[in-house]
């Protein structure tokens, strides 16, 4: 089964928008069906077969997440960057 070692291995090939499909490829050959990433601390669960999972360290201090959605100053700060 794959570790986030592999992973990172394979993460490490990637260069520009123009390798992600092949990290890809390489993901699935190591055997991961999906992932998914959070946004409060931008660490990555990893799922395989038969319910395997692996799940990479933090990349950053978990942010704080607005319990209510400001549209108007998300689309502002949206369109200003």
């Amino acid at each position: 089964m794959f570790t986030i070692d592999k992973i990172k291995d394979a993460h490490a090939k990637v260069k520009s928008g123009a390798d992600f499909p092949a990290y890809v490829q390489d993901l699935i050959q190591l055997g991961v069906k999906k992932y998914d990433t959070y946004l409060s601390d931008g660490h990555s669960v990893y799922f395989g077969e038969n319910d395997f999972h692996t799940t990479s360290e933090s990349k950053y201090s978990k942010l704080a997440i607005a319990a209510e959605k400001e549209e108007t100053k998300f689309r502002h700060y949206l369109k200003i960057h």
